[in-house]
């Protein structure tokens, strides 16, 4: 059987680093810092794969909505995705099947026929006040498996195969200079899909670690750098 694209980002990392720091995430205007390494990355992406399949009967190449902004969670419920064999629009997304929204922005979800909601909250909170038939992403993912098996290698993101986004990856990854075990510091988006293929997925398929910085302060950039150890920067 064909890998999934999170089996292929991911399972070269699993073997060589399982336990080193994947993603760590900062919101410097809220003082937030958290990092998950890649196992955790990997068990919570098994979660929301599991969530997707057990609960709203995903298939391969059915398309996932996603209106979330960079953040470690984020990159967990994407691999999640791709895992379960997702076709990943960034985006709302009509002919979607399930959207991944985060709390303030469901109604941007449409008419999808099941709707995620995510509080991107550190400590796992509910988002309060949900809509009638708007399932709680917090709440409901912590009852699945921390293990997957596909079932197909499904879509990958935005219309692209497995084999596309990961050439795509690594053409960027190529392009910044990326190595395996480089510390990369960035601030960008992940609004699009080349977006996210050039400020996630090229960190990923380098072997990297991303320090992934959200509202940032400049007077704070070369102090993190040093306590990150940051080998590159993006952006």
């Amino acid at each position: 059987m064909a890998s999934t694209l999170t089996q292929e980002l991911l399972d070269p990392i699993l073997a060589t680093d399982p336990a080193g720091p994947r993603v760590t995430y900062y919101d410097d205007g809220t003082g937030e810092r958290v990092e998950v390494s890649t196992v955790t990355l990997a068990n919570w992406a098994a979660k929301t794969a599991n969530l997707l399949r057990d609960e709203f009967g995903l298939e391969p190449g059915a398309r996932v909505s996603v209106l979330l902004p960079a953040h470690w969670q984020t990159a967990a419920v994407l691999l999640g995705a791709w895992w379960a064999g997702a076709d990943v629009v960034l985006g709302a997304d009509d002919d979607a099947e399930v959207a991944l929204a985060h709390g303030s922005r469901i109604d941007e979800a449409g008419d999808v026929p099941e709707v995620l909601a995510l509080s991107l909250d550190a400590f796992g909170k509910a988002v309060p006040n949900l809509p009638v038939g708007v399932t709680d992403y917090a709440t409901s993912v912590r009852v699945h498996g921390d293990q997957f098996r596909p079932s197909g290698p499904g879509g990958a993101l935005a219309g692209r195969s497995v084999d596309e986004v990961l050439a795509a990856a690594r053409a960027r990854a190529e392009a910044h200079s990326l190595a395996v075990g480089d510390r990369v510091l960035s601030s960008l988006p992940w609004s699009t899909a080349d977006e996210l293929i050039d400020g996630l997925l090229s960190v990923l398929v380098a072997g990297g670690s991303l320090v992934q910085v959200n509202n940032p302060d400049a007077s704070k950039t070369e102090h993190r750098s040093a306590t990150e150890k940051v080998t590159k920067t993006l952006g």
